[in-house]
Parts: structure tokens; C-alpha cells; sequence
């Protein structure tokens, strides 16, 4: 096998490099926030899913199964070798394992707080009370097809736009578009909140973010008043 060395790299040409970096970001991005989280926090035990383990045979509690999702910022499908973050206090409640204070200072408006290293977002009413709190999951490292970085912006914004469960995207798959993007709440340009059944434990988008579709859902018809709902993307 060919050694990997500073001789070899005048070898390969700028797109094949960009794809291998593109590519080793995507390993290291991987480990999920329920992984880092249970290695981390004595208050959690890690759970390596085995065969044939589902959400489901897991967590027969609809609650429970829920809280857990939550914790481990996932909506998707378990598959064997996953690890995922499991609380030792079996009654500890969504609202128990926010990542967000309660209470910030009062607002002129509603606001909307995505955290992109906790992959989470808040919602607080113009009291600054946490009204609700939830998964999400924003744009990565770096996107192969469009050869980039893709991180959802940063910055505080206004919602300008939402559209209903028929949302869908304009620009992705490349060249196609037609993306689903349920429950759409549109912030800056083209980026938007939406739901997704692909929120897996880390930052996974090619820009927007993605939530619970039952989430997204009632922040869309609950609670963004469209051009006064502050978002507020942090780093």
C-alpha cells in the first residue's frame, strides 16, 4: 500500500483532496450529541444498541421514549453499534433535561434560540419564559455536492416567511430540488426551521434546520407570529 506522505500529496489534485478533508470532517462529526453526553455526564449511562433493538423494545413508556429521543437529539431509526445517552433518573422530564435557563431577560417579542453545539432549540415568549424546548439538528462541516461548507448562518433574525406541511426545498437535491421541508420557517435567505424525520444526533443539513416535524409543526402554527418572531442562530 502506498504511504499517505508530503511526496505523494503533489499527486492528487485540489478536488480529491477537498473530498478526502470532506470526508474525514464527516467521520469526526459523526459521534452522536448522546454519545458525547453520556461519556461526559455521570448523571447518564451509555448504551450500545444491539441486534434487533428499537426504540420501541427499548422504551415501551411513549413519555419515556420521547424524553429519551430528546436527550439524544434523534428522531431516527436505532441500528446495531449505536450508542446512546440513557438517564439514570427514570422520572427526569423534557423540560428537566433542557439545555436552555427557564427564564432570560423580557423580550419586545417572541424568540427562537438554536444552539448548534447542543443541537437544540428554545422558544420563549416575550416574558422570557421557556415555553418549549427541542432536538434539532443544523448545517454541517461540509457538504460534498455543493464541495462547501454548508453551517447554518449566525446571527439574531426575524422570520419573514412559513408555508404548511407542503413545504418543500427549492435548491436541494442539487439540480432537482423537491426536498421535503414540512412546516417551513423561513429566517434569513434561504435558510429556515423545519421538520425533518432525519435529525440523528448531529448537525447533518445544508443549512436549514431541522426539528421534530411535530415540533416544527407547532412552533409554526402555535407560535411564530411572521415578522416579529426573533431566531437567534448561535455557534
Amino acid at each position: 500500500m502506498k504511504r499517505f506522505t508530503s511526496d505523494y500529496l503533489p499527486a492528487l489534485s485540489v478536488s480529491v483532496l477537498t473530498l478526502i478533508l470532506g470526508a474525514v470532517g464527516q467521520t469526526a462529526q459523526a459521534a452522536s450529541y448522546g454519545q458525547r453526553l453520556c461519556q461526559k455526564d455521570a448523571d447518564y449511562i451509555c448504551h450500545k444498541v444491539q441486534k434487533g433493538e428499537s426504540w420501541d423494545s427499548l422504551f415501551s413508556d411513549a413519555t419515556e421514549q420521547d424524553t429519551v429521543r430528546r436527550i439524544n437529539r434523534m428522531n431516527i431509526d436505532l441500528s446495531r453499534g449505536m450508542v446512546i445517552a440513557i438517564p439514570k433518573d427514570s422520572d427526569l422530564t423534557v423540560m428537566d433535561a433542557s439545555p436552555f435557563p427557564k427564564q432570560i431577560n423580557s423580550s419586545p417579542t417572541s424568540q427562537i434560540i438554536f444552539d448548534s453545539s447542543e443541537l437544540a432549540w428554545g422558544a420563549y415568549n416575550p416574558n422570557g419564559e421557556l415555553v418549549k424546548w427541542g432536538p434539532a439538528a443544523g448545517g454541517k462541516d461540509y457538504c460534498p455536492d455543493i464541495h462547501r461548507s454548508c453551517k447554518t448562518v449566525n446571527g439574531t433574525f426575524t422570520v419573514y416567511r412559513t408555508k404548511g406541511e407542503e413545504c418543500v426545498s427549492s435548491k436541494f437535491p442539487v439540480n432537482k430540488g423537491g426536498a421535503p421541508m414540512p412546516y417551513c420557517m423561513f429566517f434569513h435567505g434561504g435558510f429556515a426551521l423545519h421538520g425533518s424525520p432525519n435529525v440523528p444526533g448531529y448537525n447533518a443539513s445544508h443549512g436549514c434546520v431541522r426539528l421534530f416535524t411535530e415540533d416544527a409543526e407547532w412552533l409554526n402554527e402555535e407560535f411564530v407570529d411572521v415578522g416579529r418572531t426573533k431566531v437567534t442562530v448561535r455557534p
